[in-house]
């Protein structure tokens, strides 16, 4: 057998590549409910983080996709329509419908295998049998209710130094959710309603076979690599459903004979990133429109936990991009602030902001500007990142947008 040549393709390539298959590039889709759809479908998943200080994180992620659209549409796809569901992935998240099979793996395995964190969960739920079997009996005979309306009837408490220590009822739920059980029925606000998941999504999903793990390896490891547009072994191993890709190895041989994926090298200025890195065939057309410069850059802002940079070693390896959330550091110790968004200006990530947003007062306060030192920031550039931020301030409906005195000079400058 004759082998081809590997696919040489420059880091900037790579970056844009990354940049088209995460949605963050070329003109806006029309803000609607299949946009939603295609956008979650591509991703994988939109992470679930309760802090609100500038919007819920799912919803930041669309909105950099999509600019301006009404959440509303998200809650028809959730808790009306069911072609989507809250489940973990790479964390809490929203997946999509069709993509059961897949997560359906983690709920028949979740607290029945050998390592130590299975075999405590599994010794505990046995010990609570009776609680378990209450919170399913009530939810049979009441439909869908919230944490406090169940009963506690455990027989031994959950034991843990963090914050779910004596979290009994809790504890409860999470598992009974992790293995397919109970789904969230819908929320109020914050508050979650649980109900026994055959009421939650459509029978179709629920009562199908479930795949081989070899079946299901292949499927989560396309979606990742598609999701990523170029990818090592590691970095698919990070998304999705992260750390959940048995026999990794084996399967991407396995779809690199059958032409599904093929390997490529990264390079810049002489140097090559450590590999192999691989591109999904489906994305050759794109990745050969942006060999021969076809590239339609976008400038937007990120959610702290957005797709493109969740795996933070790949951001800065892509990047050159180093970010750390500081949202639960001492404030002293912030280099950057509590809730800071990356800014994307076409292929690079340039810099970062500290927003707040003052729901009374309907008021956008941009605490800080901060722009990467070896980025020169032009005139152009400014005014595209000032747009991004009123365009944030018009989906959150904000009616001012105010900057505090902690700006990079590049940024007061372009502002005076």
């Amino acid at each position: 057998m004759v082998m081809k040549e590997t696919r040489v393709i420059s880091r900037t390539v790579a970056r844009r590549l990354a940049i088209v298959a995460q949605g963050l590039a070329e003109p806006r889709p029309r803000a609607d409910v299949e946009s939603i759809m295609d956008i979650v479908s591509r991703l994988g998943c939109l992470q679930l983080d309760p802090i609100n200080i500038v919007a819920r994180s799912h919803l930041l992620v669309l909105w950099s996709r999509l600019g301006s659209y009404d959440p509303r549409l998200l809650d028809t796809l959730l808790w009306h329509e069911r072609r989507l569901f809250e489940y973990w992935a790479h964390a809490a998240s929203i997946v999509f419908t069709q993509d059961y099979p897949i997560h359906q793996m983690r709920m028949r395995r979740y607290g029945k295998e050998s390592d130590s964190w299975s075999q405590k969960v599994s010794a505990w739920m046995q010990q609570n049998e009776p609680l378990r079997i209450s919170i399913l009996t009530a939810l049979h005979q009441r439909g869908p209710l919230r944490s406090r309306d169940f009963e506690d009837t455990a027989l031994v408490a959950w034991q843990s130094s963090g914050w779910t220590g004596g979290r009994t009822v809790g504890r409860m739920l999470d598992f009974l959710w992790a293995q397919g059980h109970i789904l969230v029925a819908k929320r109020v606000g914050a508050q979650k309603w649980w109900d026994l998941a055959e009421r939650c999504l459509p029978p179709l999903w629920i009562s199908k076979e479930p795949l081989a793990e070899h079946e299901v390896v292949c499927s989560a490891a396309q979606k990742a690599l598609r999701a990523l547009g170029v990818a090592t072994a590691r970095d698919i191993t990070e998304y999705f459903t992260r750390n959940r890709y048995p026999g990794l190895s084996e399967v991407l041989t396995h779809l690199e004979a059958r032409e599904r994926i093929l390997r490529v090298r990264v390079h810049e200025q002489g140097k090559e990133l450590a590999g192999p890195w691989f591109v999904h065939a489906e994305l050759l057309p794109v990745l050969e429109r942006l060999e021969q410069h076809a590239w339609e850059p976008r400038t937007t802002l990120l959610s702290p936990f957005d797709n493109l940079i969740c795996d933070r070693k790949r951001t800065a390896r892509l990047f050159d991009f180093t970010y750390q959330s500081e949202i639960y550091m001492p404030k002293d110790k912030r280099r950057f602030g509590y809730y800071v968004m990356p800014i994307l200006s076409g292929d690079q990530l340039i810099g970062r902001i500290d927003p707040t947003f003052d729901r009374g007062r309907k008021q956008l306060m941009i605490n800080a500007v901060h722009t990467e030192p070896a980025i020169s920031i032009t005139g152009e550039i400014g005014q595209a990142i000032a747009v991004a931020i009123e365009e944030l301030a018009a989906f959150l409906g904000a009616t001012t947008t105010t900057y505090s005195h902690q700006q990079s000079e590049s940024w007061k400058r372009m502002r005076t």
